[in-house]
């Protein structure tokens, strides 16, 4: 089993060396995402198949006011999710 895992590795080693650059970042971006906490729980977390309920729905606060209380607004909220965030040094979430 070992020797397999040995070959595995060294196979996927040759990958990364014949990727062209933006590639090997698209990798390493996903090897990163693959190994931190927080990214493999989400990505293991099974999906949400309940309905909500009319109960719930009256019972959500809507986004506006939420964002209102952080003295944000929805055009606020979109440009943030367009905006890159600044990135982390290696091994920061570990």
């Amino acid at each position: 089993m070992a020797l397999d895992l040995a070959q595995e590795r060294q196979q996927a080693h040759a990958y990364l060396d014949r990727l062209p650059p933006e590639q090997l970042s698209a990798v390493q971006g996903l090897l990163e995402s693959m190994l931190a906490p927080v990214s493999r729980a989400l990505a293991n977390a099974p999906a949400e198949d309940e309905e909500i309920s009319e109960e719930d729905e009256v019972a959500a606060i809507p986004n506006e006011e939420v964002l209102a209380e952080f003295g944000l607004t929805m055009e606020d909220f979109d440009r943030m999710g367009r905006s890159p965030l600044p990135s982390e040094p290696h091994g920061a979430d570990r």
